[in-house]
Formats: C-alpha cells, structure tokens, sequence
C-alpha cells in the first residue's frame, strides 16, 4: 500500500480552513486504501524539521492541503523540490507568480485577459494622513466602492468593500495586518464566477451567489450564507469564454496539475481576479463542486489530482 503525507493547518491566517481541508483529503484518500499520514507544519519550528519528518514516512507522494502563506506561496514547494520529495499541485515558480494578485494581473492582461483598475501600496501610505482629501487620488482611479485587500493572503482574509473614502484607511490598516504589500481594486458589480482547472483542462463555470452582502469570509465558511450554481447559468458561449480565460490565467501563470480561477462578470464582460494554486477542499469548497458537476467525485478528482503530480514529478526526473 502506498503512503501518502497530507499537509495541513501551518500558521497563515487560513490556518483554521487548512485543518478542514486536510482532514477532508485524508479522509478521502483513507477510504480509497491509501496509508495517510497527516503532518502539520505548525508543529515544527524549522522547515528541515518538517522535511525530515516526511521523508521519514517514505511517502509516494506529499498532498499539500494548506492555503497561504509558506505552505502556497512557493516557499514549500521549493524545499520539496530541492529535497526531491514528490508533491501535489503547482511547483514554486508559479505559487510564487500566482500568489502575488498584482504581479498575476500584470501577466494575465498581457494575455487578452481584462483585469480591473488596481493600485499597489508596497507600504502604508495613509497611515500619516487624518484628512479623506488627502487621499481622495485613490478614489479618482478607481472609484467608489473599491476593494481593498492584502496582496498575497487567500480565504478573503483582511478583505474589505469600502463604499465611503472615510473607511478606506482602516481598511488599509487591516489589510496590512496580513501582508506586506496591499493592493486597491476597482470594484467590479456583476456576478461572481469561478472556474476550476484540472489536468490543464476547464471544468465547469460555478457561479457565487451570497444571500446578502458580499463574499466575504462570512459568507464562503457558513453553510447556507451563498448559494453556488454549477453549472453556472449563464450563456454557453459566454461560458466558453470564461473557461478559455481560466486556461489562458492558469498557463500564463506557470501552474501547473490543478487550480481555480476566479473572475467577476459585468454587462457581459469578465474581469480577471486571482489564481488560486491551493484550491479549497472543505464540503464547501468550489473545485470539488465543479468537479461533481463534471460527473468526477471527490475520490476520483484527490486521485487525478495524484495520477497527474506523479507524472510531473517523473518527467522532471
């Protein structure tokens, strides 16, 4: 029987939907006779520790259920390429490219894909400032509301729908509560839509419907708050677009095995937003609802999600 280390939790801040993602996959992989080892890297102070730890259970191949931070941003998955230790997922050139949300709509428009109107904060520019006027140039760009959020965290994490200039700065101070950088967007009215790639290959259009407000973090982590339609229903030429985009994002980025990109939807047109290379594996979660509406059940996306890292492994052997 064949071993597999399952990584979840870490310390980023989607520390707590990495422990549900993790536990969701070992589940899964236990039920297809898979021997599952589940390591939290939390659990260990340096990263040669945690190496050590999966070499030690000789596993066929690492599945990497955490989000952000070390664990996606390219980081681990250096280490485990160094280490030649076979892993799930996009290797660290392109965690690195799609983790960082300016950097990937910088690529992404260079390929045909519209993106919004953006502004980077590489610091905290309004921390000195009491008076709204002072920034008021930020809301000539991009209007009012705007979306401010940080630059390479996921989940939603320290998002926030400013719809007065008065509110832009502690959403700015918030923002940068999980990041370095900080990045100001336009905001896109319309619908949300996101597409899942598997294999290189679009699944279905699943469309995002929160019951009220927005989809913030409240509305993707509490069942019943957002309603998901997969297949999406919209127009299956428009659909073909948007799947086209997610292939085009997804390449453009360098990833690689699996991912998710997420786009908004106005009069007709779609707007790029992110790569996700660490797509959430919570009964929640978007990827493996698209790959239900493709007829593929968890079990079968965990073990194409394998079949196809193996294989990327080998040829880089």
């Amino acid at each position: 029987m064949k071993t597999i280390v399952v990584l979840k939790g870490g310390i980023s801040p989607e520390r707590e939907i990495s422990l549900i993602s993790g536990s969701e996959i070992a589940k899964a992989l236990r039920e297809l006779d898979f021997v599952v080892c589940e390591l939290d890297p939390a659990d260990y102070p340096q990263l040669s520790g945690l190496l050590v730890a999966i070499q030690t259970e000789l596993p066929w191949i690492v599945f990497n259920g955490l989000h952000g931070g070390s664990g996606e941003n390219g980081e681990l998955q250096a280490a485990l390429q160094l280490a030649g230790i076979p892993f799930t997922g996009s290797w660290a050139k392109a965690s690195t490219l799609a983790m960082d949300k300016y950097i990937s709509k910088l690529i992404v428009e260079q390929e045909g894909v519209p993106v919004a109107k953006h502004i980077l904060l590489r610091a905290n520019l309004l921390e000195d400032y009491n008076d709204s006027a002072d920034y008021a140039g930020f809301t000539q760009k991009l209007g009012l509301p705007l979306i401010v959020k940080p630059n390479d965290a996921g989940s939603s994490v320290g998002i926030h729908l400013v719809n007065d200039i008065k509110d832009l700065k502690p959403a700015v101070n918030d923002a940068f509560q999980y990041c370095k950088s900080v990045l100001l967007e336009e905001y896109i009215p319309g619908r949300e839509l996101t597409v899942s790639i598997i294999d290189g290959k679009a699944l279905p259009v699943v469309e995002i419907r929160p019951k009220a407000g927005w989809y913030d973090y409240q509305n993707k982590y509490t069942k019943g708050n957002t309603e998901y339609l997969a297949p999406a229903p919209i127009d299956e030429a428009l659909a073909q677009l948007v799947q086209l985009y997610a292939e085009r994002s997804f390449f453009a980025l360098s990833c690689s095995v699996y991912g998710r990109v997420d786009f908004r939807l106005h009069d007709d047109k779609v707007y790029f937003l992110e790569v996700n290379t660490l797509p959430g594996m919570t009964p929640l979660s978007l990827t493996p609802m698209a790959a239900k509406a493709a007829g593929m059940s968890f079990g079968d996306l965990l073990q194409n999600i394998i079949k196809s890292s193996v294989s990327k492994h080998m040829e880089e052997q």
